[in-house]
């Protein structure tokens, strides 16, 4: 089973966040370019060829993460979508964040329509 076909579950705090190896375990089985940055949080920057697709990646994964309960920060600027994600309830990381991540990038693999 993939990272992708689990849903995320709610943080109600109160739960450590996930140990540097976990976080490295976890990161391996993601599609490349996800990294861990300077807050704690994973990130990663996808690209397009104009900014139509790239809004509409982003709200594909909006409306992935409306339908999770998960909601990452994205940024949007022309031909790319940065995606960071983490648990604002215990300012870290959970499993959730990586199955967030993999179901962006399987949003990532789907053809753009408008």
């Amino acid at each position: 089973m993939s990272l992708a076909d689990n849903t995320c579950v709610p943080c109600r705090g109160g739960v450590p966040p996930l140990e540097p190896q976990k976080i490295k375990e976890l990161l391996g089985q993601l599609d490349s370019g996800w990294t861990l940055n300077a807050q704690g949080h994973i990130e990663k920057t996808y690209t397009f060829d104009n900014f139509a697709d790239a809004l509409a990646f982003t709200n594909r994964v909006g409306n992935v993460a409306e339908l999770e309960g998960h909601h990452p920060d994205l940024y949007l600027a022309w031909g790319k979508c940065k995606v960071e994600i983490w648990t604002h309830k215990i300012q870290g990381l959970t499993e959730s964040d990586f199955y967030l991540a993999a179901k962006a990038d399987r949003a990532f693999q789907l053809p753009t329509s408008y």
